[in-house]
């Protein structure tokens, strides 16, 4: 089909280009006319067609022969993405609503919430040496929450903690195992005396006697009758601390310790250990509606011994005590009971006045000082 006219250009049929020039032109637009036409599929585009939209439909096409995600795959990924939001959404939510309410559940301190009185306090390394000089003087008043504010303690360690038993080496003619043992031994006395919560509310010290020498003359007959019969110059306070549980009641689960245990050849085939301890205890009254809080330092020198049982008559492992001796700070000293009785700035300090000298009870470069018979010593701080 042509649809070239049959009139040539150039007016009264007259034309201007020649026979052979019209005739290419009017073979050139019927070429073109042609190629531009719709064209039908032919039959095996059809099958190849038909065969990939059900592939399609079935979800089994391959990926690679798509552009892009096909409407079943989108809907899946959709579907994924809102389950995985109800997962971890609605718990997000609930913890940015807690944190809302509740910033300091945070670790750090990220919102900058942190009371200026509250300062986070470093531990100090452990003493290894005596000190120089008292420590120096900390701000705060002790509370509920913090009953080592204030204190010089509240850089010490917590509890057994700070009781640190050497390296054990050969004395003598003790081995390093039997040194080792005596060590032990030295540090379950300490901790059984002073930081035992059945011992601080004035049971019977049973761990801690136990590691004493049945064998040493009058030591377990003499701390026998200190607790069953407490009073001036046979009191048990001697060797442990002890509170009335009807008066006292001690603040949170830690007592802060500082010291140090040292070790040489003794003169009976033996070695001596030396432990010089200090012990601070928050208490508040024993009513629970109390919120004042003091504090009771009690700062203990010991000199043990272990001998050598092939040579002596002793208890193999067991601790023979050559010195005892003590320092209680913030308690009544002209009350012989067994108990250790602090003092609140609140109560009528009642007894006498103090007459002694003042004393730091935190400084352990001085050793420990007695008070005349009789004299109440003034502390500078507790």
């Amino acid at each position: 089909m042509s649809l070239v006219s049959d009139n040539k250009p150039g007016g009264n049929g007259d034309s201007s280009f020649s026979d052979d020039v019209w005739e290419q032109f009017a073979r050139d637009t019927e070429r073109d006319i042609r190629n531009s036409a719709p064209k039908e599929p032919s039959a095996r585009a059809r099958m190849v067609t038909e065969r990939l939209r059900q592939q399609d439909e079935r979800g089994d096409r391959p990926e690679s022969w798509r552009v892009g995600p096909s409407v079943h795959e989108t809907k899946r990924r959709s579907a994924r993405r809102r389950r995985l939001w109800a997962v971890i959404g609605v718990p997000l939510a609930v913890v940015v609503a807690v944190v809302a309410m509740k910033p300091s559940l945070l670790p750090g301190d990220p919102f900058g919430t942190s009371s200026d009185d509250a300062p986070a306090a470093s531990r100090l390394p452990d003493e290894t040496a005596p000190p120089t000089a008292a420590p120096s003087a900390s701000s705060g008043t002790p509370t509920l929450d913090r009953p080592f504010a204030g204190s010089p303690a509240e850089r010490w360690a917590d509890g057994a903690d700070g009781i640190v038993v050497p390296r054990a080496t050969a004395v003598g003619p003790l081995t390093e195992a039997q040194v080792a043992t005596a060590l032990r031994r030295t540090k379950t006395l300490l901790v059984e005396a002073n930081l035992d919560r059945a011992t601080l509310r004035g049971e019977r010290p049973e761990a801690a006697i136990a590691t004493l020498d049945p064998k040493q003359p009058k030591m377990l007959d003499d701390v026998n009758g200190w607790l069953r019969s407490p009073g001036k110059g046979h009191d048990p306070l001697a060797l442990f601390t002890r509170f009335d549980p009807e008066e006292i009641r001690l603040v949170g689960d830690v007592v802060k310790t500082r010291g140090r245990i040292t070790f040489k050849a003794g003169e009976r085939a033996s070695v001596v250990i030396h432990a010089d301890y200090s012990f601070v205890y928050p208490v508040t009254r024993a009513d629970n509606n109390s919120t004042e809080v003091t504090r009771t330092i009690v700062r203990r020198v010991l000199d043990l011994e272990v001998s050598d049982p092939t040579k002596y008559r002793v208890t193999p492992g067991k601790l023979s005590v050559r010195r005892y001796d003590r320092d209680l700070a913030n308690s009544a000293c002209d009350v012989h009971d067994g108990f250790l009785h602090p003092r609140f700035d609140s109560a009528d300090p009642g007894g006498p006045d103090p007459s002694g000298p003042t004393v730091d009870p935190y400084d352990r470069s001085r050793g420990i000082q007695h008070s005349e018979p009789g004299a109440c010593g003034t502390l500078s701080r507790t």
